[in-house]
């Protein structure tokens, strides 16, 4: 067996939601939204099956969803991105493995952030290339200058940034994306960038592509997800959007990979891209609103919460909420004792990793983060007498 899986544990998303489903707990661990998305989607899906081809699309993807990113990437982020320009793939992690695969020589050394999804690391060696990590800390989990240019080297080919930053729910501004976009041009690396979480962004924030700043247009790989944006992660829509020199890359790839992605929900997506911009809209809304309703909630409860910019998640700080134990002891505690579970953040660091911070999700519906809320407050009591 390959000896990055051999020996690599079940992923803690799965192993959490495990244990949830045999407890009855609530899942507040792993990120899927309560509810069945937008309703043309669904019906987009359902008709494609029936009135459409079900044999293979174009290997890149259908020509209508392609040119459907390219103009809600115009329409929303001011990109101009061709139709040519986009590869469509089955989901944004399979995406991230053409990329990195296509892009890495072995012993090119990877810029990661931590932390970070764990798909990122076995994926970069898997390719044959070396992550190199810049750690980042909370409560602001702001990029370091001085801390990514120690990470750079002369082997450094590539810079990997999830952009909103699923683990800790935050977001990168045009200042600190401006001096990562220097640096990757100084010394001429390649920017892959993860940011399925772009439409989930609170509070009247927007999500500013690495694509879009100086000198990173034809050295950004953009990856996207129809699952997130839709709120149907098991879609399994995503797509790399570059210039032709490294789209072309790409796609020798993605062709080797999965190949090409069921073409009914490439209509389905393509239908979403098109017509449900209000959707995405009321659901930013909505999702903030569970944010809100979750952390103060678990601040009744005598936790200290973490700011939640942008993604399905926030976290507590549990040092600073006076809990004597570590993330991974919270987590198994909480989900056994009070039947919730959650997501210890250290595990998406591989090494150095921050060892206070728990993660919840909060797409769901009010009753079910109230019914969350009360467990927590009932477990917390005990650590009060």
């Amino acid at each position: 067996m390959n000896p990055i899986y051999s020996r690599m544990g079940t992923t803690i998303f799965e192993a959490m939601s495990a244990r949830a489903r045999a407890s009855g707990a609530i899942n507040l661990g792993q990120g899927f939204a309560d509810g069945r998305g937008p309703e043309p989607v669904l019906q987009a899906a359902a008709s494609a099956v029936l009135e459409r081809s079900n044999q293979y699309p174009p290997m890149a993807g259908l020509p209508e969803l392609r040119q459907a990113v390219a103009d809600h990437y115009a329409r929303h982020q001011g990109l101009n991105l061709s139709a040519e320009e986009v590869i469509v793939t089955s989901g944004a992690t399979e995406a991230l493995a053409a990329a990195l695969l296509a892009l890495i020589e072995p012993g090119d050394e990877v810029i990661c952030f931590q932390p970070l999804y764990d798909a990122y690391v076995p994926l970069i060696r898997r390719a044959g290339g070396v992550p190199r990590f810049v750690r980042l800390s909370p409560p602001e989990w702001r990029i370091d200058r001085a801390a990514l240019e120690a990470a750079i080297s002369d082997r450094t080919r590539l810079l990997l940034l999830n952009n909103p930053l699923n683990p800790a729910a935050t977001m990168s501004g045009a200042e600190e994306l401006a001096m990562v976009a220097d640096l990757c041009v100084a010394h001429d690396l390649v920017a892959i960038c993860d940011e399925v979480w772009e439409h989930v962004t609170f509070d009247g924030a927007r999500h500013v592509p690495l694509i879009g700043m100086s000198g990173m247009r034809e050295r950004t790989v953009k990856i996207g997800s129809a699952g997130k944006i839709f709120a149907l992660t098991g879609f399994k829509v995503g797509w790399m959007c570059a210039a032709p020199p490294l789209a072309r890359v790409l796609a020798k790839a993605h062709q080797f990979l999965t190949f090409t992605t069921p073409p009914n929900l490439q209509w389905a997506v393509t239908e979403g891209l098109m017509t449900q911009d209000a959707w995405v809209g009321e659901a930013r809304h909505r999702f903030q609103a569970g944010r809100d309703r979750l952390a103060a909630g678990l601040r009744r409860a005598g936790l200290v919460v973490l700011p939640s910019a942008a993604t399905y998640f926030l976290s507590v700080d549990l040092a600073a909420s006076g809990l004597p134990m570590d993330d991974v002891t919270f987590s198994e505690r909480l989900v056994e004792e009070a039947k919730v579970a959650t997501i210890p953040v250290s595990a998406f660091y591989a090494e150095d990793a921050v060892t206070n911070v728990v993660r919840f999700c909060f797409v769901k519906e009010a009753a079910v983060l109230d019914a969350a809320i009360e467990r927590v407050q009932d477990w917390r009591r005990q650590f009060s007498d």
